[in-house]
């Protein structure tokens, strides 16, 4: 049996609402042979009369009140369908699936979300604990729609990477050291290290940013969690360079908010 088609349902709907042909080809800009054809149409389908003319007026058959009612109900969730597609490709609801570093999760998501929950309700964002590298990749393969990764990366082809904020690289370290206003990498690889881990882009930077001083210092402990790598930094473990996140001090860079100490340095360059 052919499937049955929402157009001439939505004739029959509205012939039964307004019981005349010639007003149901006005309402839905039909001529009137296409709407009698509809009907013909669904009656040679479902083999027997739907409509019945009595007294002027057309009302719908036994046969055809059963099929307006469900009618109604495969039209309104045809309606609902068409209507939640088009809110998403507006992007007012839907599913978006976002991939982003635990840093990028911790510190700057929250907001981002809270101000997408006030004015877009119907959007369910679901996050991913991704590397930058990672993120790019599940972007390229299309498993991620929108990601926020560390700048720079390689040109994708059908991808756009836009900048969205620019956070200092510092260096955090132990508030009981003796450290030098300015951390330099020949200063920092002499003492010891907690380091993101190696495929990270935070890692391959620190790298090159070690390497172009001639410095090749290996860390005591690699870790991708940055609250992580703070906490080993404040019991004494080591220092470490991670990016500020947090919201900047107004009139300059700001001090180390976790340990109350000013042994912050920002990364040159």
């Amino acid at each position: 049996m052919r499937e049955l088609n929402l157009d001439r349902l939505r004739t029959l709907v509205t012939i039964a609402d307004l019981c005349s042909f010639a007003e149901a080809a006005r309402v839905l800009h039909l001529a009137p042979p296409t709407v009698s054809l509809h009907i013909a149409d669904l009656e040679a389908q479902i083999g027997a009369p739907l409509l019945v003319r009595k007294r002027g007026e057309v009302r719908p058959s036994g046969v055809g009140e059963a099929l307006v009612e469900r009618a109604r109900r495969l039209l309104s969730d045809a309606d609902d369908t068409l209507d939640l597609i088009q809110r998403q490709v507006q992007g007012l609801a839907g599913r978006v699936r976002l991939g982003a570093s635990t840093g990028a999760i911790a510190h700057l998501l929250p907001q981002a979300l809270e101000v997408l929950g006030q004015h877009h309700p119907g959007v369910d964002v679901q996050v991913a604990v991704l590397t930058s590298p990672e993120t790019m990749a599940r972007l390229a393969s299309g498993a991620l729609d929108i990601g926020l990764v560390a700048l720079p990366q390689p040109a994708v082809r059908g991808m756009a990477v836009l900048p969205w904020r620019r956070d200092p690289v510092m260096a955090f370290v132990p508030s009981a050291w003796a450290a030098p206003r300015r951390a330099t990498p020949r200063w920092l690889a002499g003492q010891p290290l907690i380091l993101n881990d190696e495929g990270t882009s935070l890692s391959r930077l620190c790298k090159e940013w070690f390497t172009q001083a001639g410095e090749h210092p290996r860390a005591r402990i690699q870790l991708n969690y940055n609250d992580a790598i703070k906490s080993l930094v404040a019991a004494g473990y080591g220092a470490t360079l991670l990016p500020h996140e947090a919201p900047s001090a107004p009139g300059g860079h700001p001090n180390c908010p976790t340990y109350g100490h000013p042994n912050c340095s920002t990364w040159p360059g």
